[in-house]
């Protein structure tokens, strides 16, 4: 069976979008998981009565002000944040079109049988 060059380019297209639909994934899990790890260490350090805290640089511990580490944490929690909300957008828009060329080609593979 021959496949026409039109939708042999459709087919193409589907797959790089397929392909970029994953990485958009992968990249917004990250960051979502990331974002859980500050989180949680934002919460460990407010159950501490320390007013100091241990944070990795590095490869070494270096001890440090808790209050300066929860407003660093905090900014890149926002930051992250900012990151998965665009991730999300992305993901949206290329699952919609994701979609619809799904259908527009099992249509021209149908029409080719």
């Amino acid at each position: 069976m021959d496949i026409p060059a039109d939708v042999q380019n459709q087919i193409a297209q589907f797959q790089q979008l397929q392909q970029q639909l994953q990485m958009i994934m992968m990249q917004k899990q990250q960051f979502e998981t990331q974002m859980k790890e500050f989180e949680k260490a934002i919460e460990e350090m407010a159950k501490s009565e320390s007013d100091e805290v241990f944070k990795m640089a590095g490869g070494i511990l270096i001890k440090r002000n808790k209050d300066e580490v929860k407003i660093e944490l905090e900014e890149k929690l926002e930051t992250l944040g900012i990151r998965v909300a665009t991730f999300a957008k992305q993901e949206e828009k290329m699952q919609k079109r994701y979609e619809e060329l799904q259908e527009t080609l099992q249509r021209a593979l149908e029409n080719t049988q």
